[in-house]
Parts: C-alpha cells; sequence; structure tokens
C-alpha cells in the first residue's frame, strides 16, 4: 500500500509510492485499450468531485476514471456548493462526510484547500490542482509518459520551461523528478523564475538555447495568464522568440528526445504548431495517461492490493 492516506502533494511520496502508482496505472492501461472499459475495482465506493475553480481536462479525466472503477461519484462545483449561500467550507466538507463518502477529489483555486479539507474528514483526498501550488496526479501522468518512453526515469535530464512561478506544475513535477533520480533544470524568463531553485534541488537558468541540446525531455509549461497578478514580458511575440519552441529548436533537441506540455497550449506562444504536432510530442500520450494514472491512485488509496490489479 502507499505510505500517504492522501495524496495532496507530490512531495510526501517516496520512489516505492510512485513506482507503485506507476505500475499499477499500467494495469488500468491495459483495461481503457479495452472494447468495455469498465472493472468492479470500486463498485459500492462513493467519491465526490469538488470543482471549486473551472477544469476541463482534469475533471473529465477523473469522472471518466471513476466510472471505469465503477465507483459512484457526486459532482460539485463551486456556484452549485452551499459555500455560496455563506456557509464555511469545512462545513460543507463535515455534512458531505456525514453522508458517509469514501473520497474527496478537489481543485481548488487557493493553495492549502485540499489539505484543509483532509484535516476535516476521515475520507481519502485527492488534490485535483490547488492554485500556484501542486497538481500531484498531473505530475504522476507526466512521470508515467516519460518512463513509458525511455523504460526509466532515473538518470534523465528534463528542461522544465517557461512560466516557473504561476505553474503547480514545477511544484509537483520538480520534486517527482528528483525523487525519482532525473536530473532537472528550470528555463524562464527572469520574471518568471522561482526564488530558491535550491529547494527544488534544481539549476535555474534564463538561456534556453545553452540547454535544450542536452536533454531528454523539454517540458513546455502553459504561460498562466490568468494568475499574472503584475508579472510582465516584453510581448508575446517577445517571449515566443526567448523561450518558445518552435521547429528549429527543436531540430536541435538531440535524437530520441521528447517534447511535453500540460495543456491547454497557448500556440504561437510558448509552442509553435509544427513542436505541438510532431512525431517527438508526447502531449496526447499524457492525456491518454491521466485516466489510468488517477484510476491507479484512486485504487490504491481506497485500499487497493500491492500487487497491481488483473480482471
Amino acid at each position: 500500500m502507499l505510505s500517504v492516506r492522501n495524496l495532496i502533494d507530490t512531495t510526501s511520496l517516496t520512489a516505492d509510492d510512485i513506482t507503485q502508482i506507476l505500475d499499477t496505472a499500467q494495469s488500468f492501461a491495459e483495461v481503457n485499450s479495452r472494447a468495455i472499459k469498465k472493472v468492479p475495482a470500486l463498485r459500492g465506493r462513493t467519491i465526490v468531485n469538488l470543482f471549486l475553480e473551472p477544469s476541463t481536462r482534469t475533471r473529465s479525466s477523473f469522472e471518466l476514471a471513476e466510472k471505469r472503477l465503477s465507483a459512484d461519484s457526486l459532482n460539485m462545483g463551486g456556484s452549485t456548493s452551499s459555500v455560496v449561500k455563506g456557509e464555511s467550507l469545512v462545513d460543507t466538507i463535515k455534512t458531505i462526510a456525514a453522508m458517509n463518502v469514501d473520497m474527496f477529489v478537489c481543485r481548488a483555486r487557493f493553495a492549502g484547500t485540499p489539505a484543509l479539507i483532509a484535516r476535516s474528514t476521515d475520507a481519502r483526498v485527492i488534490n485535483a490542482g490547488d492554485g500556484k501550488h501542486q497538481h500531484p496526479t498531473q505530475a504522476l501522468l507526466d512521470l508515467y509518459t516519460i518512463r513509458e518512453t525511455f523504460g526509466r526515469l532515473d538518470g534523465l535530464k528534463v528542461a522544465i520551461v517557461g512560466d516557473l512561478i504561476h505553474s503547480r506544475v514545477v511544484g509537483s513535477l520538480a520534486p517527482a523528478l528528483k525523487t525519482m533520480g532525473a536530473d532537472v533544470t528550470l528555463v524562464g524568463p527572469p520574471t518568471y523564475q522561482i526564488v530558491d531553485p535550491g529547494w527544488y534541488g534544481c539549476a535555474q537558468t534564463s538561456d534556453f538555447d545553452s540547454v535544450i541540446g542536452d536533454m531528454d525531455v523539454v517540458y513546455m509549461l502553459r504561460v498562466q495568464l490568468e494568475r499574472m497578478e503584475g508579472a510582465a514580458i516584453p510581448s508575446r511575440r517577445e517571449y515566443n522568440r526567448l523561450f518558445g519552441l518552435d521547429a528549429e529548436r527543436a531540430a536541435r533537441m538531440k535524437p530520441g528526445a521528447i517534447i511535453c506540455h500540460p495543456g491547454p497550449m497557448n500556440r504561437g506562444m510558448e509552442i509553435e504548431a509544427e513542436a505541438a504536432d510532431a512525431p517527438n510530442s508526447k502531449v496526447l500520450d499524457q492525456v491518454n495517461a491521466g485516466v489510468a494514472v488517477r484510476m491507479a491512485a484512486m485504487y490504491l488509496l481506497l485500499g487497493g492490493e500491492d500487487d497491481g490489479v488483473s480482471y
């Protein structure tokens, strides 16, 4: 079983935890390739999807994962919860938990919301993205995609490029990669760099061209236009010139290197169509991996067996 009760962040996961989730996800990937994509692994379990921030990809992925595990699910958004009527989030969670639900999947605008929920209920909790803090299942599906490509994570060189300070990908993927033995370099304009890259054990640079040829994985971040809060770049064109992945930069990647992106993509800003749609782009593989990885996380947190799953 996993060493954690809830999946709030990747910094709490051991290398064994991550390996177990990825191995279990491989079993569920086979289920997802069948004509009938459903197993009774979580039959009778109830999962509440509490999405207090808009989401399409993550929410759809969790809902599909729950259906394919045969779980019962309840979907709640910020505009439909009692929070808008003045009730505190804690009271809302306690009220729902009193109905004997087994798990909350929470997406929130503010960092720390899933951790608050975990302290307020005995149900298991998965963080589906909280502010600029963490998005652990995104990091896990990224690890899954990379491992499926290379057969390993240890020793790989990964560049995470772009809007570092506003991205929860950095907060979850960088430490997870380090836990698994990868070498991570953060790349971004000075106004988007993190204050203490040493905390993640990563190097940081503003010179994309100096590192791209050495990387096994070039992970392009979406520019978080909705989270800017005053941080500035000269222009979209200037950002694209210095930090965008175009055909010319992609051609300088070493043989066998891959391109990743968490989506949705700002084409023409952080990535050009030639790179996004290139044969070595793993963007759609990441989306596909999301369902299997989220199935694995929910299955293991709710009592799945150590030795994987077979149906």
